[in-house]
């Protein structure tokens, strides 16, 4: 009894520190990822580290973002929750269906479940209930993607499936738990980020030995949203886990179309050309 009592408790302690990776990681580095800063409308001053080229790029995006932001009305997403082993071994899993409303409401409605109901309710509903706080306002990081947060560095250019990109290193300028280092793909005609991939700043947890994360976005209707987030943790005691969020089944409902759109498809769905804006 006490043999099993151990392995419990091992098992706890190893869920706690992915609630404490996953809430800061996946929901500041996915939702800024979208987001426009503060002064978005205006062009960014370069930091003196960064090369002149990546602000640039980086001062576009910002603007962008917020042109795409202003007019994201309402869109509802299934997302499918998921823990593995690195074995493929399954803990736990949610489906749940998530609706936004602007500017900043989340409502999140399971519609199933299975395997651990621990992981469950500290892993999933901790994240979810994290992120409509952050979407209320309730919660605030200044953990945008700027060059007050952030030094960048133009690498190449590459090609991302069917996207053009231009593929920027990014430092912090901080350790923080809320910010990350790594690499962003922006696609190269709509200014948009369409992959992250990276690991937090600044370690979580003592119990955590490594941490990587890849967040891929999509573009839907001229908006570029989540497609899949995968976050591979490796814990002391607890062993190697994937946390994974798959993104589908999008419906999207605007006011109002993209400026530049050149049609409106009519009912829920809006097609926007891409910008032809280049650096």
């Amino acid at each position: 009894m006490k043999k099993l009592f151990r392995i419990f408790d091992c098992s706890t302690i190893g869920i706690a520190i992915v609630v404490a990776l996953a809430v800061p990681a996946l929901v500041y580095a996915r939702q800024n990822a979208l987001a426009g800063g503060e002064n978005s409308k205006t062009t960014v001053d370069p930091a003196p580290e960064s090369d002149v080229a990546a602000n640039q790029i980086v001062s576009k995006l910002l603007v962008e973002n917020e042109r795409r932001k202003e007019s994201l009305q309402h869109y509802t997403v299934v997302r499918t929750y998921e823990i593995r082993t690195k074995e493929g071994r399954l803990d736990a899993q949610a489906v749940v269906r998530m609706e936004y409303r602007a500017p900043d409401v989340k409502t999140f409605e399971k519609t199933s479940e299975k395997g651990s109901a621990i992981v469950r309710h500290l892993v999933f509903d901790g994240l979810m209930n994290s992120e409509t706080e952050t979407s209320s306002g309730k919660q605030h990081h200044d953990s945008a993607l700027t060059p007050a947060n952030y030094v960048f560095h133009l690498a190449r250019e590459e090609d991302l499936g069917p996207h053009h990109c231009f593929v920027l290193d990014v430092v912090p300028k901080r350790k923080d738990k809320y910010l990350f280092e790594g690499t962003i793909w922006i696609e190269s005609r709509e200014f948009a980020v369409a992959k992250i991939d990276g690991h937090p700043a600044k370690k979580p947890s003592f119990w955590v030995k490594h941490v990587d994360f890849v967040r891929q976005f999509q573009n839907v209707d001229g908006f570029w949203l989540p497609l899949r987030d995968e976050t591979q943790v490796d814990v002391k005691l607890y062993g190697k886990r994937v946390f994974t969020i798959d993104h589908r089944e999008y419906l999207i409902n605007a006011d109002s179309p993209l400026r530049g759109s050149s049609r409106d498809t009519g009912g829920n769905m809006l097609v926007a050309p891409s910008a032809t804006l280049r650096p």
